[in-house]
């Protein structure tokens, strides 16, 4: 009976330290923080005319460079001031849309690569 729970006790101990040899891999990864979006105008479904203007701020983490404004598959000039907690970026909506309702997406990157998309949608007053 004794020899039995030593032998127990020594394959336990043995497949344990197999267990562990292998670690733990979430503690050898750094967590990712997206940029972040705040402060948008005119909020979200809001109504806006033709070749209006709209605004928003980033985190301070975010790369100014790799910020990209997409407004119904129409790139976007964005105008980027940097600020004391980050970007704020203001742009117009192109006079080449015509549709009733405009979504504008955003991607940007930090500065340690991680990668964020954000959007919002607006509806255009009738002409």
């Amino acid at each position: 009976m004794y020899l039995l729970k030593l032998v127990i006790t020594l394959i336990l101990v043995v497949l344990s330290t197999h267990a562990l040899a292998y670690g733990n891999s979430s503690s050898s990864k750094k967590a990712c923080n997206k940029p972040t979006l705040t402060q948008i105008q005119p909020p979200p479904f809001s109504v806006m005319a033709s070749q209006a203007t709209f605004s928003f701020q980033t985190s301070n983490a975010t790369d100014p460079d790799s910020i990209k404004v997409v407004a119904n598959k129409f790139s976007i000039n964005v105008d980027i001031k940097k600020l004391n907690s980050g970007y704020f970026i203001s742009a117009a909506l192109p006079a080449s849309i015509q549709k009733k309702y405009v979504r504008v997406d955003v991607n940007a990157s930090t500065t340690s690569r991680c990668s964020g998309v954000n959007g919002w949608l607006f509806k255009m007053e009738d002409s």
